[in-house]
């Protein structure tokens, strides 16, 4: 087993890539509707709910009770 120093910086880093993950998710859609002047396609949004559920999970997983999760049900 790790160090407990080691076990907190990969938790730490799990949780930022998290963050960063779902924040580029949503920048990407941004992006595209900008591009398009209309939303994404519906089943991109669905794959990048999915995707973003995903990442939160793992987040979660390592760093519990993190405003992540209220965050990300603000995007739009």
């Amino acid at each position: 087993m790790q160090d407990p120093e080691t076990k907190e910086m990969l938790a730490d880093l799990i949780w930022l890539n998290a963050v960063i993950a779902t924040e580029l998710i949503q920048i990407t859609e941004n992006t595209s509707a900008i591009l398009r002047k209309s939303p994404p396609p519906e089943s991109c949004l669905a794959e990048h709910h999915e995707l973003k559920k995903t990442a939160l999970h793992m987040a979660e997983k390592y760093r519990p009770a993190t405003v992540l999760g209220q965050h990300l049900l603000k995007h739009q």
